[in-house]
């Protein structure tokens, strides 16, 4: 018997021996507990000490790490003890200092500390550490690298990306003989690179981009066999490159750009046989392509900016089965086009080069390939005119232009600003106008972005007098041509405005990203290393340049990303040059054409309307803010800025016919919805709330401060408000398919024929939308009601967020809020409908309800397979944990959809769904998981005493009648009787529906 209880002890002890959690008498020593007190303060990092960190409490550590998010301390255990071995602390919004005391920390192996907002040096006293991995990316840390970080003999990666620190780069780092990966990119590092680091024989990954660095381009980088990436854009090195560079047949990414001097000879290349990236961009490259860069495995391939003749090689033919992305613009190539490149559907540029070779393109911009002045002037006559250098005109009619780059139309004065937001976008694209005024040309893709977005939307306060030019930018990685055409020859005023509106000015990491590039107008520079926070003084902040050009038919405005300036934050894809409005003035008395007698149009007539609207808007809100006194709606509104128009409630009226009942398309949270039509034909959507309720009363003031000082494509657009009389009147955008909750599981006859890939298309909107109201607007915002009438669907049936009015400010110094409940039954986060308890993981919750909606065609309020399930979820746990999830798929689908993303969403709506919230993942990582960038994992289980205890649900019934007091609404199923009322003979119209702006 003795025998048997020491084999249990034994056993028993073994057990303990595990990492992260364990038995009970493991504990972190004392000594760092107090070194992690020390460091919370310096981090200004809330931690709950009144738990042992090792025990992976909430708070110590989360389940959910990606790329750009985590929060976590791990521990290793021995049977009593525990230390510290890592740190993950991303994108925690820290606003402290870089603490010394981490060095008490004597086990530590990882600190990630990026995306914050940390300032100060690198303590030297961190070379005690036996670290592995360093990252401190995306920060403000200044100063130099310590000399004492040499001794670091562990260190296999050290990443300072984006940050602040200058200096030149200590020799002693060359001691780091176990370092293969070494990122400065992003810092003012100076002075010339330190043979020593030759000793580096490990180096795998080297980026240097956007410093300062000097001198010739080292020999040593030859002694690096293992190199497999090497970044060396936007340095002040110097050419040529050194014969040694041929020793480095490992290496996969070449990055070059923007060298100073050289020899203008192609760079010795041949042995690196797995390249699969290359640039070599603006380097002075003279002479043929090497006929060996056909044979490599290619996916990227930038030799713009040179001066490369001869014809494109011939095996050229063999990077179609590799190639997505070639830029090969700028350069002095001849001879005729391979045929390959005009049946590619991969993103080519091949504009401005000297082709002489038939057949000629029969358009500028063929699919994805840009053809625009690729052709010899020789072949004018047989050409188009898009494809000769300078876009000649036969005529020159027109004398000023007016570009809202991004942007829509609108009207400033008497300057009416042609619409930039329906051309295409892409990584090689040319699109003309539809006036013939004016056309773009836009080269180049993110870098470790695939999924791009080329228009800027603002996440900042605008303090300008005329927003509408800078709510939308239009945002290139690389090359950004504006064209005047067809301008009557002459000297022209050219003032280009700029607003910095992806980066702002708040404590967080968003504000630490610096954006440079350099202007030329008629190619000649006439900014350099531009920086428009800089210049402007701030975020948010305009700035116009005025310079003046003497144009001879075509004016050409070149914006150009050299290598500089941030590039991971605060997320990759965000870099590069940003314009928001062009406008050209002729210093001249232009020749008007002969069009009869001159007249106000219609849009001149309007823009003056709104202009003047416009120009009262902000002193009637605010008074009317203040007439309503409380202060707990005033603090909702601290820090935003109003960005819509007013209108009139003869405007409404004569839109909306009198707000004729056939007009009416809905109800909303708080009031009917009507359809209406402006003078200018734009289709609007009118909320009409109750202006004698309290609540009618909060959610106007909600609505217009949430939606004003938001934009994002997946956010319904709100118009402006009419506030006149007893009327309380938010005009919106009007959506062509209604809501979601209309097209799955309205009357039959209005349903819409929702297909697999357009329901992965409404998923993916909705995510985005609510990852940009959580982590990338200015001001953070929980919807908290997320639901199916919530999302509007316009006419390419994107999904757009709607119905503001429960929105609730995430006050930033908090981890929550603590909030009276209000939303919907069945969509309700547990945590928050009976503690009102509220994190954006509660509109997370709400998501997951709406996804398995969308997968399932039936709402989730309304589906009761069997008698012992409430919601549809309740069932979607059961099929999970019997393996037969796929049955939830909508049958009217039939065998027309994808398993693999079916199973994908339907595992996440469940992991969104989870009963603890932290176990759900933030809205950026549902978005990568939609995306299949992050792959889904299984959704934890149920445990097996509650499978069969009425569901998780039950709980939503016992709670509803507390809740009803608590502006709390139970969704209603859809039926021809929820329907709003506009009965026709056949019944009920489909314009009418149970739709919420």
């Amino acid at each position: 018997m003795r025998a048997v209880v020491l084999v249990f002890l034994v056993l028993f002890g073994l057990s303990c021996l595990g990492e992260e959690r364990g038995c009970e008498a493991q504990k972190l020593v004392q000594d760092e507990v107090t070194a992690l007190q020390k460091i919370a303060l310096k981090l200004q990092k809330e931690w709950n000490f009144s738990v042992d960190p090792c025990s992976g409490s909430e708070g110590w550590k989360d389940p959910w790490v990606s790329n750009y998010i985590a929060n976590n301390v791990n521990c290793s255990c021995n049977a009593t003890l525990c230390h510290v071995t890592s740190i993950e602390l991303k994108s925690q919004n820290l606003s402290g200092e870089l603490p010394s005391e981490l060095a008490n920390l004597t086990h530590l192996n990882f600190l990630d500390l990026s995306r914050n907002y940390l300032n100060g040096s690198i303590p030297a006293s961190w070379a005690s550490l036996p670290l592995t991995n360093l990252t401190l990316l995306g920060n403000r840390i200044s100063g130099r690298i310590p000399e004492e970080l040499g001794s670091m003999s562990t260190l296999l990666s050290f990443v300072l990306e984006d940050n602040q620190m200058e200096g030149p780069i200590p020799a002693t780092l060359s001691k780091l003989t176990m370092l293969n990966r070494l990122f400065l990119t992003g810092n003012n590092f100076s002075g010339q690179l330190p043979e020593s680091l030759g000793n580096l024989k490990n180096m795998k990954d080297m980026r240097i981009d956007g410093n300062p660095i000097s001198g010739k381009i080292p020999d040593f980088i030859g002694n690096w066999s293992q190199l497999q990436r090497l970044d060396m854009q936007g340095t002040s090195l110097e050419g040529p490159f050194p014969p040694s560079f041929a020793k480095l047949s490992s290496i996969t990414e070449l990055r070059v750009s923007d060298l100073k001097g050289g020899d203008g000879k192609f760079p010795p290349l041949h042995n690196m046989n797995g390249m699969k990236e290359l640039v070599l961009r603006n380097l002075s490259i003279s002479g043929q392509i090497p006929y060996y860069i056909g044979d490599m495995p290619l996916k990227l391939l930038d030799l713009s900016f040179n001066k490369l003749s001869g014809t494109i090689p011939s095996n050229f033919v063999k990077l179609q089965n590799y190639i997505t992305n070639m830029y090969i613009t700028n350069n002095m190539l001849q001879g005729s086009i391979p045929n390959w490149i005009f049946t590619s559907k991969e993103y080519l540029d091949l504009s401005y080069n000297n082709f002489t070779g038939s057949p000629a393109p029969t358009t500028c911009q063929q699919g994805n390939v840009n053809f625009l002045s690729s052709y010899s002037s020789t072949n004018s006559n047989k050409i188009l005119r898009c494809l000769q250098r300078n876009i000649p005109c036969s005529e020159n009619p027109n004398f000023n232009l007016f570009i809202n780059c991004g942007g829509g139309k609108v009207t400033i004065g008497d300057d009416e600003y042609e619409d930039d937001d329906t051309s295409p976008l892409g990584a090689a694209i040319y699109s003309q106008s539809e006036s013939g005024k004016w056309a773009y040309s836009s080269t180049g893709s993110f870098v470790g972005k695939d999924k791009a977005q080329y228009i800027a939307i603002n996440t900042s306060t605008l303090n300008t007098s005329n927003p509408e030019l800078y709510i939308r930018a239009r945002l290139s990685p690389l090359s950004l041509k504006y064209y005047g055409l067809c301008l009557q020859n002459g000297s022209y005023n050219v003032s280009l405005h700029f607003a910095e509106i992806i980066f702002t000015d708040d404590q967080t990491f968003y504000s630490v990203g610096r954006r440079v590039f350099d202007v030329s107008i008629q190619g000649e520079k006439v900014l350099e290393d531009f920086d428009i926070a800089k210049e402007a003084d701030g975020t948010g902040k305009t700035i116009i340049k005025n310079f003046t050009a003497n144009v001879n038919g075509t004016l050409e405005i070149h914006f150009y990303w050299a290598g500089k300036g941030t590039r991971s934050v605060p997320h990759k894809g965000v870099y590069g040059p940003l314009i928001s409005a062009i406008s050209v003035t002729p210093n001249f008395v232009p020749k008007l054409p002969d069009t009869g007698k001159h007249k106000l149009s219609v849009g001149k007539i309007l823009s003056i309307a709104a202009s003047a609207c416009a120009a009262i808007f902000l002193s009637v809100v605010l008074l009317w803010l203040c007439w309503r006194r409380k202060n707990v709606e005033d603090n909702e509104l601290k820090g935003l800025e109003l960005q819509t128009s007013i209108f009139s409630l003869k405007q409404i009226k004569a839109a909306t016919n009198n707000f004729d009942p056939l007009n009416k398309i809905g109800e909303g949270g708080f009031g009917p919805v009507y359809k209406g039509v402006l003078p200018n034909c734009l289709l609007i959507a009118v909320k009409q709330l109750s202006s004698k309720s309290r609540q009618g009363n909060r959610e106007f003031i909600n609505e217009i401060g949430m939606i004003s000082a938001i934009q994002h494509p997946n956010l319904v657009k709100l118009y402006g408000c009419c506030t006149e009389g007893n009327q309380l009147l938010l005009i919106y955008e009007y959506m062509e398919n209604n809501s979601l909750a209309r097209a799955l599981f309205g009357p039959e006859r209005c349903r819409l024929e929702l297909d697999w890939p357009a329901r992965c298309k409404i998923c993916l909107g909705i995510a985005r939308g609510l990852a940009y109201l959580h982590e990338e607007s200015r001001i953070k915002i929980v919807h908290r009601d997320i639901k199916a009438t919530n999302i509007l669907l316009d006419e390419d049936l994107n999904a757009k967020i709607s119905d503001f009015g429960l929105a609730k400010l995430d006050e930033q110094e908090n981890t929550h809020i603590s909030t009276r409940i209000a939303g919907t039954i069945g969509y309700m986060a547990p945590e928050y409908a009976m503690r009102g308890y509220l994190t954006d993981k509660a509109d997370v919750y709400s998501f997951g309800v709406v996804m398995l909606e969308i997968v399932s065609g039936v709402s989730n309020t309304n589906y009761r397979p069997q008698e012992d399930f409430t919601y549809l979820l309740d069932w979607a746990y059961v099929l999970e944990e019997e393996g037969r999830l796929l049955e939830l798929v909508d049958q009217n689908l039939g065998l027309n959809y994808s398993k693999e993303e079916a199973l994908r969403m339907l595992n996440l709506s469940l992991i969104c769904t989870n009963q603890s919230l932290t176990l759900r993942p933030p809205m950026s990582m549902v978005v990568s998981m939609l995306d299949g960038e992050i792959p889904v994992q299984a959704p934890s289980k149920i445990p097996s005493n509650q499978k069969n205890e009425g569901f998780k649900f039950r709980s939503f019934e016992n709670i509803s009648h507390y809740s009803q007091s608590q502006t709390v609404s139970k969704d209603v199923p859809y039926s021809e009787l929820s329907i709003s009322v506009n009965s026709r003979e056949d019944g009920v119209s489909c314009s009418s529906s149970m739709v919420s702006y």
